[in-house]
């Protein structure tokens, strides 16, 4: 990881943990789900109103490490408005990415600045605390009650 991009990834995680974008309760949700990470302890929920397929608004709350609180925050702001079928896609790449699987520099994909979390597959520990708010919204809209990166 050059600098540059560890320089950047910090930056961005610390201002999404500091301060999380749609970090907030909806009342009565189309959909929600608890996620929990046995491993760090990390807890999110995540809040969906849908609007037929298109997730209309989403939203988390819950305590975790930095990495868990700005993958939740980067994820609600860049899945906001998107067709449940674009989630999953999302879902599934982002899943990917943070284990090493898909190059963001070389394979096409569709994660836009999510791309910044690929930095994460150098440090195995914590592939479970960035991929749990993406668990909890896939476990959401599968209208599961809970997920766990277990």
């Amino acid at each position: 990881m050059s600098s540059y991009n560890s320089e950047l990834y910090q930056q961005v995680i610390l201002d999404h943990n500091k301060n999380p974008r749609n970090f907030k309760t909806l009342e009565n949700p189309t959909c929600m789900c608890e996620g929990h990470n046995p491993l760090c302890g990390d807890q999110i929920t995540v809040f969906i109103n849908l609007d037929g397929p298109v997730i209309k608004e989403i939203t988390f709350t819950g305590v975790g490490c930095a990495i868990c609180k700005a993958s939740a925050s980067m994820m609600t702001a860049f899945i906001k408005g998107k067709p449940k079928d674009e989630a999953e896609v999302l879902f599934h790449e982002f899943h990917k990415m943070v284990k090493g699987e898909l190059n963001v520099n070389s394979e096409a994909h569709h994660l836009g600045r999510l791309a910044i979390f690929s930095n994460v597959s150098h440090f195995p520990v914590r592939v479970k605390c960035a991929s749990l708010p993406w668990h909890a919204m896939h476990s959401a809209l599968e209208q599961k009650g809970s997920a766990s990166t277990e």
